[in-house]
């Protein structure tokens, strides 16, 4: 991958920091915990913006219980973005009818992309978080070299498969010259509702030693929560609806230290 240059990116007027989240593989939960952090840094006092850059899968206005059709300013034709659980957001599923694919080459990714950063009103905002799709494609080098990213976050599940892959997305991000903030263990332990037992059903520790090996920091691990899962599925992001769950307290742990950061 050719070095791209500060240069090339555009600053978005009103946007103090954007923070890619990231994956090398799908199904580490990283749409889920976008959701769940957005609203958590919200609940902190930040204002916050989420763009769901998942063209191909765009599941964030079902996590966040919205489907509403985004509406252009009649003076200025700028996209105005929705507003859910304290936060803004936008997202590829508000335009399209459910179930219907997006087929598109990288041309109209890129151009789609562009609409979403530099023709969205998104205001004043402290952050805005692109939930990325999983790999190194189109999308991510689509804003890796135009969209002013100030740092980067790697999600995983200690899943052997799923760590060989984070390695291709840190690359990814050091060609750019983006910032990484670090790596997040999702999926770490399930404890069972009945006995209290945990169980590693992703393995252990791979999140942590992987982190070690690529010199990144090791942010925070996730446990496995059906709670997590369930108010996905209800359009009520946890660290709002349950904020007592164990997800939830660990998300908003990741939300205090990621503020910290960027304060």
């Amino acid at each position: 991958m050719t070095q791209v240059q500060t240069h090339d990116r555009q600053a978005i007027p009103g946007i103090k920091d954007m923070l890619a989240v990231s994956s090398g593989k799908g199904g580490v939960g990283k749409s889920t915990l976008s959701a769940n952090l957005a609203v958590a840094l919200a609940e902190q006092g930040l204002r916050i913006g989420l763009l769901d850059a998942d063209i191909y899968g765009p599941n964030i206005p079902g996590m966040l219980g919205v489907h509403e059709r985004p509406q252009a300013d009649p003076q200025s034709g700028r996209i105005q973005p929705l507003e859910a659980h304290g936060i803004k957001f936008l997202s590829m599923g508000l335009l399209i009818e459910t179930g219907v694919p997006v087929i598109w080459r990288g041309p109209m990714l890129a151009k789609m992309i562009n609409q979403f950063l530099f023709n969205t009103d998104w205001g004043a905002l402290d952050i805005v978080l692109l939930d990325l799709p999983p790999g190194t494609g189109d999308v991510q080098i689509t804003l890796t070299q135009s969209a002013p990213l100030t740092g980067a976050l790697i999600v995983t599940t200690p899943s052997a498969i799923a760590l060989e892959d984070v390695r291709r997305g840190v690359e990814m991000f050091r060609q750019t010259e983006v910032p990484l903030l670090g790596l997040v263990e999702n999926m770490s332990a399930f404890s069972c509702d009945q006995c209290g037992h945990q169980a590693q059903l992703f393995g252990r520790g791979g999140g942590a030693q992987t982190a070690e090996l690529l010199s990144i920091p090791f942010l925070h691990s996730i446990p496995l929560d059906t709670v997590l899962r369930e108010s996905a599925d209800r359009g009520e992001p946890a660290v709002r609806s349950q904020p007592q769950a164990a997800s939830s307290q660990e998300i908003n742990a990741l939300g205090q230290r990621i503020a910290a950061h960027f304060a």
